[in-house]
């Protein structure tokens, strides 16, 4: 398949460029100092990624540890009701630890070790991240700093549990909103002090070269293992996939198995409580271009042009950036991108529960809003929705805030 200039036959070893850019999006916008870090960390990325040794390990932490590959699940009772639609799940909720970040999470652990690093420093929002980062220090053997804003770790109680029980140091960051971008900052912040010894795991497909195409590898075995087993299961492809996006790291890892696919693909933002600025987190719907966290993207910016306040009733899509790849492929139109409000995401998460069993978690239920939406839109065909992660670290929130429905 090609869309204007690009050619999706050989995509993944074109984009990004060798300077990490997608089109104009990317790059590596950080300090003398820590450019000389990142290049370290490329430098080790490119030696190991195609290493045998590297790639055999990592293969057997999956299967042995992880427990991939994930299934897909046809929502037989959810299709039933919408019309003649079916709808499928991939179900990273059923990777170890509940959610797609440990795919990359154990990648990164990894490298961490063949670099000779003691310490994993990372950010979280939701807690996934956090708690996959946790896991991952644990069965490498290494130190583990977490940083999370207080509105986060409030909400994500049983996550941050996690994390502690798992040997992880949660540092509570009380600056700002007290949210995603603040833990960025402060997770940034610590690594500049201790890049020698330590690595920075960045939680999706953001910040400085390497990290956007590293953790899209990662990432990319789950829409691998998706088109293979839709295939498989039903003879021919999906007609649309969709997943949701924050940062982007498990929407980017589902697309990356379906760009020179004749399928329609759509990335769903957080559109929260509404378009007024600061009431939601959805950039590419509402963004201009703009560098922050050490990359260029699209951003919600406020009346000064520094980055804006943002809310999503999910902790892990509360971001005012995406990645950079999403932005190019926004640009290019190979990525539809929409949105979807609070209340829409808590009727798919009771309804996803009680139509099919499965407990989704906030950010996917974002996903899932939209792919009801789509099916109600379209008279006949399939949709393969990234169901991203579990909510049981959701379940006291949405009682707390919305009860029983």
């Amino acid at each position: 398949m090609k869309l204007g200039n690009v050619d999706f036959d050989n995509y993944a070893k074109n984009y990004p460029s060798p300077d990490g850019f997608f089109g104009k999006y990317g790059g590596c916008y950080v300090s003398d100092e820590l450019k000389n870090a990142m290049a370290e960390i490329t430098k080790a990325y490119y030696e190991i990624c195609k290493s045998r040794k590297f790639i055999d390990e990592l293969r057997r932490i999956r299967k042995e540890f992880q427990g991939r590959p994930t299934p897909i699940t046809h929502l037989e009772r959810l299709s039933n009701q919408l019309g003649g639609v079916q709808i499928y799940a991939k179900r990273e909720d059923l990777n170890h630890t509940g959610a797609h970040k440990l795919n990359h999470c154990m990648g990164e652990g990894l490298l961490a070790k063949y670099m000779g690093k003691k310490k994993i420093i990372a950010e979280t929002g939701a807690g996934q991240h956090g708690v996959a980062l946790a896991t991952a220090a644990a069965y490498f053997g290494l130190e583990c700093d977490i940083y999370m804003g207080s509105v986060d770790i409030a909400k994500q109680a049983p996550n941050v549990a996690r994390m502690k029980i798992l040997g992880a140091n949660v540092v509570e960051v009380k600056e700002g909103l007290q949210t995603l971008k603040e833990a960025v900052d402060a997770a940034f912040s610590a690594y500049a002090n201790e890049y020698k010894d330590a690595i920075y795991c960045i939680g999706s497909v953001l910040g400085p070269h390497p990290f956007p195409m590293m953790v899209r590898d990662f990432q990319s075995v789950v829409g691998i293992e998706a088109r293979e087993q839709f295939i498989e299961m039903t003879g021919e492809l999906p007609d649309s996939i969709v997943a949701c996006v924050g940062g982007g790291s498990n929407a980017a890892g589902l697309f990356a198995g379906f760009l020179n696919d004749p399928v329609d693909i759509y990335g769903v933002e957080p559109l929260g409580l509404g378009e007024k600025l600061g009431d939601h987190a959805a950039s590419l719907s509402f963004g201009t271009e703009g560098i922050m966290h050490g990359f260029n993207s699209i951003m919600l910016k406020d009346e000064n042009g520094e980055p804006a306040p943002v809310y999503s009733v999910a902790s892990g899509l509360d971001y005012p950036s995406s990645g950079p790849e999403h932005a190019f492929l926004r640009d290019i139109g190979r990525v539809k991108y929409g949105y979807i409000g609070d209340d829409e995401t808590i009727d798919a998460f009771f309804r996803l529960s009680r139509t099919e069993g499965i407990i989704p978690a906030l950010e996917s239920s974002h996903a899932v809003a939209y792919a009801i939406k789509l099916a109600q839109q379209m008279e006949h065909g399939s949709i393969l929705v990234n169901l991203s992660g579990r909510g049981d670290k959701d379940m006291d929130y949405i009682i707390e805030k919305y009860g029983i429905r």
